[in-house]
């Protein structure tokens, strides 16, 4: 490998942990059980909402 090809292989390696670390973070993973869980809450909050 020649020196231009290694330092464009580093530059472009650079710009691309650049590039993902202004890239949008994907949602962190729920479980399905702590999914049930939340829907759940909300629906109990709906519930007792018109209530009060």
């Amino acid at each position: 490998m020649n020196r231009r090809k290694k330092i464009n292989q580093l530059l472009k390696a650079h710009a691309k942990k650049a590039s993902a670390k202004l890239a949008p973070k994907k949602p962190k993973y729920i479980s399905k059980a702590d999914r049930l869980k939340l829907s759940e809450e909300s629906s109990d909050e709906t519930i007792v909402s018109p209530d009060s």
